[in-house]
């Protein structure tokens, strides 16, 4: 059955980006360090296009989430950090579903990649991505706003965190302080490597 999942990595602080981000720096002051531990592995560089690579544990979840996805829902500061240097192929090879408030024609890139524009807000994008993915799942690929905005909305499925043993010490936080509702989670699974901490987790009822 399909469903609605996020996929992110985080510091040991619960930031996911580090000061300073924007376009031209789309992760922020040191920000690269939270996705070291993916850019060796076989299954990410197959979707980038390139050779080789590391096989094991993380390769092979990467793989598995990859394959599971049937289309994407991002925010627009995502997009607009992203595009440049996604380039003229970017990695997704489905359907992206952009929250905006601005509206525009759709995006159509090489590899089967066409981003759409969603002035309607997370649930409207969520909705049209499920009917884009068919059986496979929706994949939130960030940011942070965008993740929450779906867990307030009732909608995510899913939660899966990259753990990465570093403190940033500022930035983009994952989760912040604001409103007040009360979420828990449910641990699903726990994939432990040198570098990085995975955790399924999926929202339970408080």
């Amino acid at each position: 059955m399909s469903k609605v999942v996020a996929d992110i990595s985080v510091s040991l602080d619960g930031f996911i980006a580090g000061p300073n981000d924007g376009p031209g720096n789309p992760l922020g002051d040191r920000g690269e360090r939270l996705h070291e531990w993916v850019y060796p592995l076989a299954s990410w560089r197959e979707m980038h296009g390139l050779e080789g690579g590391a096989t094991g544990p993380d390769a092979d979840l990467v793989e598995e989430t990859v394959r599971r996805a049937g289309a994407y829902v991002m925010g627009r500061r995502m997009f607009d950090c992203g595009e440049e240097p996604w380039g003229d192929e970017p990695p997704f090879h489905a359907q992206v579903f952009v929250v905006t408030h601005e509206e525009r024609e759709p995006l159509v890139k090489q590899g089967g990649t066409t981003f759409a524009f969603v002035t309607g807000g997370v649930g409207e994008a969520v909705e049209r991505a499920r009917r884009a993915a068919g059986d496979k799942d929706v994949a939130l690929a960030g940011g942070g706003q965008l993740i929450r905005g779906v867990l307030a909305a009732g909608l995510l499925d899913e939660l899966q965190l990259h753990l990465v043993p570093v403190l940033l010490g500022g930035g983009v936080r994952l989760f912040t302080e604001e409103g007040d509702r009360t979420v828990e989670f449910e641990t699903t699974r726990v994939i432990d490597s040198p570098s990085v901490t995975h955790l399924r987790l999926r929202p339970a009822a408080v």
